[in-house]
C-alpha cells in the first residue's frame, strides 16, 4: 500500500503473472475449414517428459489428429509431437495415441453426440495453462464441398470490404 504515485505498474508484467493465462502452442486451422463446429471442451493431456519438453519448443502438429471415445475414455490419435533432440532413450513414438482428460459426464455427453449425430470429436488448439498441456476439443460436423466455397466465398468478401474502408481512409 505504501505506492508511490509516480511508480506506474506494468500491464505486460501482470499477464505474466496471471495464472490462468493461456500460452498458445500450435492451433488446428484446417479444423475450422473442414468441420462446423458445435461445441467445445477443454481437456487435459497425458504426456511423458520429453513430448512436454518438445510441446514447449511448439514443435507439434494437429492437423491430422482426432479423438474418439473408447471404454469409457478419451483418446486423441495422430497427433505428431517431434521426439525431443536430448531425449534419447526416453522418446516416445511420434503419433503414438494420447488419452485425453475429462469428466465422466463430458466423455457420456461426447459419446452420445458421436453415436446419434454421427458427430466427430476434433482438437483445435494446444496451449498450456497453469503449467499443464491441455487440448480444446470440439463436436464438429463435417462440411460439403459447397460449404466450403461458401465460407472461402464469405471471407473473400470481407477481405476485400476491410481493404476498399482501408483505401478509402486514406483519401
Amino acid at each position: 500500500m505504501n505506492k508511490k504515485p509516480d511508480q506506474k505498474t506494468k500491464p505486460a508484467a501482470d499477464a505474466e503473472r496471471d495464472r490462468n493465462a493461456k500460452k498458445s502452442i500450435s492451433y488446428n486451422r484446417k479444423a475450422r475449414h473442414d468441420y462446423e463446429i458445435e461445441d467445445s471442451y477443454d481437456a487435459g493431456l497425458v504426456l511423458v517428459g520429453t513430448e512436454v519438453k518438445s510441446l514447449r519448443a511448439g514443435r507439434v502438429n494437429l492437423a491430422d489428429a482426432f479423438c474418439r471415445i473408447e471404454n469409457g475414455e478419451a483418446w486423441l490419435y495422430n497427433m505428431h509431437v517431434t521426439p525431443y533432440e536430448l531425449g534419447n532413450r526416453w522418446n516416445v513414438e511420434p503419433r503414438r495415441k494420447r488419452k485425453l482428460l475429462l469428466h465422466h459426464w463430458q466423455i457420456a455427453e461426447l459419446r452420445a453426440e458421436t453415436e446419434q449425430k454421427g458427430l466427430t470429436i476434433v482438437p483445435l488448439a494446444l496451449y498450456f495453462q497453469r503449467g499443464f498441456a491441455k487440448v480444446e476439443i470440439a463436436l464438429a460436423r463435417g462440411k460439403k464441398l459447397y460449404d466450403k466455397r461458401q465460407s472461402i466465398a464469405e471471407r473473400d468478401q470481407e477481405r476485400e470490404a476491410r481493404r476498399q474502408t482501408a483505401t478509402a481512409g486514406r483519401e
